[in-house]
């Protein structure tokens, strides 16, 4: 099941807004927020989750795409796709702090702020995996050696990264420890979106072209499920339970819910049902309980309610809006 994006919203997902103007925040940022990376103007969104106000705008590299958070979740990361850039931002005061340049590794995208303080980003313009130890800024990568290694998911014991390369149909596995490919699983025809479940037995793979998820056994790399999902799932996300499988499905406007524990899809939830709001990132929130999807194509974010299905509200962002990361910023002393 072949599904081509339409031209005018690759265009659109690659052009710069002359609208995107950015502007700073009216003092210190406390409470829960939003950040969503507007790839199509350059600038990054903090939106507060609770009034819906966007609080600052800013300046970011060339097509801010996925975030990552901090382990004491004040600082956010932002990825340059367009450049070889990583931003470092300081939340509650809504400013850059630093940019990391990645050279020779080129055109970061999935992105990972581990626990213990490195970013793992992969480098899509130079076929590899690149860590940053944030202690001293060091830049190391591995390479996968395939193509288009779009995104990237990490277990919780910090042993093994999946990579996503779209160009050749596989998912790299990444041994983080020694630093080193140990190799390549065949994941369809499209593998972009991934997922690792908590206790790291279970990897989950959306096959975009296909409307397809496969879950493989990361002990022995078996494919054990294939499941029928909405057209073009584009992203997957793992409830924090783990019970959970939920695929971001662009060509329906659709979520596609699984049973982690039996494999079987147990219902769809249309966000838009629409393609025209080209819909990617996906995100729980930390309870679970809601869903923050990003209607890329209508510069919005909706909240989706799981239990219910219900789109609770939906969050005016900048224009091309992406990736997405929530926080809670507590006020300093």
């Amino acid at each position: 099941m072949k599904f081509l994006i339409p031209l005018f919203l690759i265009l659109a997902s690659c052009s710069s807004n002359a609208n995107g103007t950015p502007f700073e925040a009216e003092g210190t940022i406390s409470g829960d927020v939003l950040l969503t990376g507007n790839k199509g103007e350059d600038t990054l969104s903090l939106i507060d989750l609770d009034s819906g106000a966007e609080l600052a705008r800013l300046e970011t590299g060339d097509q801010p795409h996925e975030i990552a958070i901090s382990p004491d979740g004040q600082t956010a990361a932002v990825v340059a796709y367009g450049e070889t850039t990583i931003d470092i931002i300081d939340i509650a005061n809504a400013v850059r702090t630093d940019r990391i340049d990645l050279s020779p590794n080129r055109r970061p995208h999935g992105l990972v702020w581990t626990p213990d303080n490195r970013l793992i980003a992969t480098t899509e313009g130079s076929d590899s995996l690149t860590i940053v130890d944030m202690a001293d800024r060091s830049v190391s990568a591995i390479a996968t050696d395939q193509q288009g290694s779009h995104m990237v998911a990490v277990t919780t014991d910090l042993s093994r990264a999946y990579v996503a390369n779209m160009g050749n149909g596989t998912v790299s596995v990444i041994d983080l420890m020694a630093g080193t490919k140990l190799r390549d699983i065949p994941a369809g025809d499209t593998p972009e979106g991934l997922a690792v479940s908590p206790d790291g037995a279970t990897l989950w793979v959306a096959d975009r072209d296909n409307a397809t998820l496969f879950a493989f056994d990361t002990t022995s790399f078996e494919r054990i499920a294939e499941i029928t999902v909405g057209n073009f799932p584009i992203r997957v996300a793992i409830s924090p339970d783990g019970a959970t499988v939920v695929t971001s499905n662009y060509a329906g406007g659709s979520l596609t819910l699984v049973n982690a524990e039996t494999r079987e899809v147990e219902r769809t939830i249309l966000v838009s049902g629409s393609v025209g709001a080209a819909q990617v990132t996906i995100l729980f929130s930390a309870d679970g309980e809601t869903l923050y999807v990003a209607e890329t194509g209508r510069n919005r974010i909706a909240a989706v309610d799981v239990a219910s299905g219900e789109v609770t509200r939906r969050y005016d962002a900048g224009e091309d809006s992406d990736g997405l990361a929530v926080t809670t910023i507590t006020p300093a002393d």
